[in-house]
């Protein structure tokens, strides 16, 4: 059975209707890329063993195009190399690439020069490199990757760093948006809360459907880049506070937290929370808040904790939901959902 239709088998106790399937491209989807090092090679784990690349066919054509280009000149240099443990690549809409070298080792002044030089030469790839260490990163100035959400009536830019969460799939990303803008009507009279918002991919779109956006997010690059977009993007009805969703919970039940910026909590009025959580699923807390709310926008990536937790909503239906293949011949699904009261 393959996972479309287990999962549309294992769903259909809560949703018996037909599910839409939005499929990928097999090949060049990915814009978001990490590696291990190895043996002059990008490698990557298949269970116990190692595959060893040059380039690698699921990866942008921007960063296919950098792979090898780079990895010589890694090869190359002894000082590049030593103790070069992991290689990280983002790309975006203008091809511009982001590549991070990550070491076990002091970032000295002569592996930064080696690095402003490299940079140089391969300028024309549109490639920007970062060194990394424990605690140090070169150059420490400058982190933000630009990104473009182009929508039918809507222009947004967007910031990432190397080591921020961004989706990955470059041409389902909008699909994605306009679903999740689908199911909230477009022109909402109510206000909006999301949790794990990352870099605020769905929220920004979303501020022209509802009248006021609250987000939260734990990461602290994550919220670096969310601003820094709100500003760029003149959006004035979004307000954010870097909150895990366990605090969410707390913030609900009284607790005040100085990140809140004199924001109350109570002065909103919200008829829809969005929750797009890591693959652990949501908390048993946070389940226990969102059944308070009468539309639940549920974005996972893992069928399973989502089957967990859509069980566990017991005040609610699902109403809408579709499939997002991000990641073509894989065990993995991606499932955007609307769930509303009984």
């Amino acid at each position: 059975m393959d996972k479309f239709k287990k999962f549309k088998s294992d769903i259909s106790k809560y949703y018996s209707e037909n599910i839409n399937i939005n499929f990928s491209p097999s090949s060049s989807y990915r814009s978001r890329c990490e590696f291990t090092y190895t043996n002059n090679s990008y490698a990557m784990h298949d269970g116990k063993s190692k595959i060893f690349l040059k380039s690698f066919i699921n990866a942008s054509s921007s960063i296919q195009k950098v792979m090898p280009i780079l990895l010589y000149e890694i090869n190359n240099s002894e000082l590049l190399n030593k103790k070069l443990f992991q290689i990280n690549f983002r790309s975006n809409s203008s091809k511009e690439v982001l590549a991070t070298l990550i070491y076990h080792k002091h970032l000295t002044d002569e592996i930064k020069d080696l690095r402003d030089k490299l940079n140089t030469k391969l300028i024309d790839l549109n490639v920007k490199i970062i060194l990394r260490a424990k605690n140090e990163i070169y150059p420490e100035i400058n982190q933000f990757f630009k990104d473009a959400i182009r929508l039918k009536n809507l222009n947004l830019t967007t910031y990432q760093t190397d080591n921020c969460f961004y989706q990955p799939n470059r041409f389902l990303l909008t699909k994605m948006i306009d679903k999740v803008l689908s199911y909230t009507g477009f022109n909402n009279t109510g206000d909006l809360i999301e949790l794990y918002c990352g870099v605020g991919t769905f929220s920004m779109p979303l501020a022209t459907s509802f009248d006021r956006v609250f987000v939260t997010e734990n990461n602290r690059s994550s919220i670096k880049c969310l601003k820094q977009a709100i500003i760029k993007n003149n959006i004035k009805n979004i307000d954010f506070a870097r909150l895990s969703s366990s605090e969410v919970v707390e913030l609900f039940n009284g607790r005040n937290f100085n990140r809140m910026n004199n924001k109350n909590i109570s002065e909103y009025n919200f008829s829809h929370i969005l929750v797009d959580p890591p693959r652990s699923g949501l908390t048993h807390d946070v389940i226990q808040l969102i059944n308070g709310f009468d539309n639940i926008i549920y974005i996972s990536c893992n069928p399973e904790t989502y089957l967990r937790d859509v069980g566990l909503l017991n005040n609610h239906k699902i109403k809408k939901i579709e499939i997002f293949d991000q990641f073509p011949n894989t065990k993995h699904l991606e499932i955007v959902s609307l769930l509303s009261v009984n």
